[in-house]
């Protein structure tokens, strides 16, 4: 026996572990008795927003997951599409919210190793990490505390790890001010007869413990990660984990070992709810029971419990199931790697799950009870008052400024717009030479070893979209993002989306989720882009309002040859420029950076988004590159179209080692001038240079395919406009813009808090 004594279990005790009064008799019934202390701690994580998806399940089910390239949709720790030759890519987005606004270093590297553990575990070696980030503004200390400490962890975890940043996005905005988004993005290569999955099947199999020692860093964190933060939620440091880069590299190298040997049957990593759910998922997609004896699993601390040890979010750590004849040779590879492997319990035919401490049973409750049982609702929606309020903005009433040249100067230091080259400059984007464009262009390419293929990778969600027009705004999140991989070269393959809301039991809140989830699943159909993975953060909340809904998007796309790889900034001079797509719409500013940065509003319904016109945009761009008459292209997005060429004038070129290689005979480096006349564009001045008007494109070519590309265009019933060429040390746009390209890119990357540098 062990001298192991639980607490009484009642009513306020699972309330105060997250779960409410109804949950709490829905488990009495179900167990027919008072559940233990730990039973009462695994359905509380288990039945958490966190791993049940409660709240939100009724959504995600509206999502296209199945087409033709998808090797594995939703329910695993990754999704696969396939990318021919025998290869797919694996990817997954995870969000690290609430652990990074307590405690912003380990909160933003442990999201990192999370997310780098869904990706091996399916048998996938990762290659990329994304970071997506949403701040409040940088004026604040706290804000400034909280956006350093972030990007020092993801920086220092994937630069040990060794595994390139090669991309994100960086917003700030003060819906984010004690609640900061911080989201992560990774992406492995796994070749089709090595693809694994999370099964405990083979009753009588071993389950092994492998990586790390557990100890009691993290435990609930899957139920603080589905609460509202409070001024109480400092207190509750311990759920936030604590990472170890070099023991991740280690962990990784042995568990792709491992699956190379074909010694495994299942492999799972300890996330959210540690063995808890790992173990417990495995077991529901076998449809079979497991039996865990705690007191085997490797410690770094004395006297802990088996709820303990359960809950426990422990870093790099794993779960295996395999033939008990295999152990000793797993063991050996664990062991090789310095690495604990331990045998914890076996697969069992019973359905039910059960925990001992030696010879003692501290739960035993049915798998179905604890996955396929847990809670699903329908939320209540109701349509927010402030969109009525906001819809009413006429813009008409805007005052017009005099010094267009002043507002191009102040957007471009806007810190959302602003180079984040200050933040990314901090990450490895190049260790395993396989980055084609390093940050900077509208998606990172990745060339793939062994092939001449390449693929595009972008993350997107503007949050004040969503919050303007939640359904239009979801659109528009995934259009972007299949917009940049256009513009890169890229064929939309797959997305991966993690859903950042706040409380889902407000019902405006939930009205703000499922109008932003219609709003992707239109999108995702009329673009042909399956959801292949996600997540669901709620409860993002300060304590006097919800963050913006940020829907944010993560996708991959294919560019079947390395020569088709495309990037944003101008070439050569004497290209001429055109825009293309939607170049006759009356030119919107609701929703813009311009209305907020300059006048201080937030107003409007947001740029409108026609999906066909989109993916004929697409399908023309596509086409163009792969026909080589394109030598750039840059979506117009944040700040707009004269954003988007000042951008086309200074951004460039961050080039990976493929590129920089030879093939750029001529291009100029280190910026080049424009000269422009939009006096074909309707609106007024201000409104058509920084009006969001969506699908829209600006493109450079050689002045001799300009017949070839309208001829294109026309085919694909896309406008296309020439607007004037590249050239001279100045943007120069008649009679409305007239800056050195030197002034242009000292606003731009000198925008760096001085706090900050």
């Amino acid at each position: 026996m062990s001298n192991h004594r639980e607490p009484a279990v009642d009513l306020k005790l699972a309330q105060s572990f997250g779960l409410n009064a109804e949950e709490y008799r829905r488990i009495l019934a179900i167990m027919g008795r008072t559940p233990t202390y730990t039973e009462l701690g695994i359905f509380s994580v288990l039945w958490s927003e966190h791993c049940s998806y409660k709240n939100s399940k009724p959504l995600l089910k509206l999502f296209p997951t199945r087409m033709k390239q998808v090797l594995q949709g939703p329910g695993e720790n990754a999704g696969i599409v396939d990318i021919g030759d025998g290869l797919g890519v694996a990817m997954k987005v995870e969000s690290h919210n609430h652990p990074s606004a307590i405690e912003p270093y380990q909160g933003a590297a442990t999201g990192i190793g999370g997310i780098l553990r869904d990706i091996f575990t399916m048998g996938a070696r990762p290659i990329a990490l994304l970071d997506p980030l949403y701040f409040g503004e940088l004026s604040d200390p706290h804000v400034r505390h909280l956006f350093g400490g972030v990007v020092s962890g993801i920086a220092d975890y994937g630069n040990c790890v060794g595994i390139p940043t090669v991309g994100g996005s960086v917003f700030f905005d003060a819906s984010y001010t004690t609640n900061p988004l911080v989201n992560v993005l990774a992406l492995g290569v796994v070749e089709h007869s090595k693809i694994v999955k999370g099964f405990a099947s083979g009753p009588g199999n071993d389950i092994i413990a492998v990586g790390a020692t557990t100890g009691r860093d993290g435990i609930h964190g899957a139920t603080f990660a589905s609460e509202e933060l409070s001024d109480k939620s400092a207190a509750k440091r311990p759920s936030v984990q604590i990472g170890d880069p070099f023991t991740k590299k280690l962990l990784l190298e042995a568990t792709l070992e491992l699956i190379d040997s074909g010694l495994a049957v299942g492999i799972q990593d300890m996330g959210a709810a540690g063995l808890t759910s790992s173990s417990i998922e495995m077991a529901s997609r076998a449809k079979t029971g497991i039996e865990l004896d705690v007191s085997k699993v490797p410690l770094r601390e004395t006297g802990m419990t088996p709820y303990e040890v359960m809950l426990s979010e422990s870093q790099e750590r794993m779960v295996v199931v395999a033939p008990p004849a295999n152990f000793e040779k797993i063991k050996a590879i664990f062991d090789k790697w310095e690495l604990h492997c331990a045998r914890i319990g076996r697969v069992t035919d019973d359905g039910k799950v059960r925990v001992k401490w030696q010879d003692e049973v501290f739960c035993e409750v049915p798998v179905t009870a604890l996955v396929d049982d847990a809670p699903v609702y329908q939320r209540e929606s109701k349509k927010p008052a402030y969109l009525s309020k906001v819809a009413r903005f006429k813009q008409s009433t805007v005052p017009q400024p005099k010094d267009l040249d002043g507002t191009l100067l102040q957007l471009l230091a806007a810190p959302t717009i602003a180079s984040k080259r200050w933040v990314y400059r901090q990450y490895d984007h190049q260790v395993r030479t396989n980055t084609v464009v390093l940050p900077g262009s509208d998606a990172a390419v990745l060339r793939i070893r062994g092939t001449r293929k390449a693929i595009g990778l972008t993350t997107d969600c503007n949050g004040r979209y969503c919050y303007l027009d939640p359904r239009n705004g979801g659109a528009i999140a995934v259009a972007e993002a299949a917009r940049n991989l256009a513009c890169s070269g890229a064929r939309p393959l797959g997305l991966t989306d993690c859903l950042n809301f706040g409380n889902p039991y407000k019902p405006e809140v939930f009205y703000q989720m499922k109008q932003c989830v219609l709003g992707m699943v239109d999108a995702c159909h009329a673009l042909q882009v399956p959801v292949i993975s996600g997540n669901v953060s709620l409860y993002n909340e300060s304590v006097t309002h919800s963050v913006y809904p940020t829907p944010l998007i993560g996708m991959v796309g294919l560019i079947d040859d390395l020569s088709q790889i495309t990037t944003q900034w101008f070439k050569k001079p004497g290209d001429a420029i055109l825009l293309v797509g939607d170049v006759t719409a009356k030119p919107d500013i609701g929703g813009s950076e311009y209305l907020k940065a300059i006048h201080g509003k937030v107003e409007g319904k947001g740029p409108r988004m026609d999906l066909k016109r989109e993916k004929a945009l697409h399908g023309f761009v596509l086409d163009a590159i792969k026909s080589k008459l394109v030598r750039s292209a840059h979506d117009c997005a944040e700040g707009g179209l004269a954003v988007a060429l000042a951008e086309c004038c200074i951004s460039g070129p961050p080039l990976g080692p493929l590129l920089a290689k030879g093939g750029n005979k001529g291009v100029v480096r280190g910026g080049i001038g424009a000269t422009l006349d939009l006096a074909k564009l309707p609106g007024r001045p201000d409104f058509k240079l920084f009006g969001e008007n969506q699908s829209r494109i600006v493109i450079s070519c050689s002045p001799l395919v300009v017949g070839k590309l309208r001829t294109l265009a026309k085919k694909h019933k896309v406008g296309c406009l020439k607007i004037g060429k590249v050239g001279g040390r100045k943007l120069a746009i008649r009679k409305l813009v007239d800056l050195p390209v030197a002034k242009l890119k000292e606003s731009w990357e000198g925008a760096i808090p001085a706090q900050m540098q």
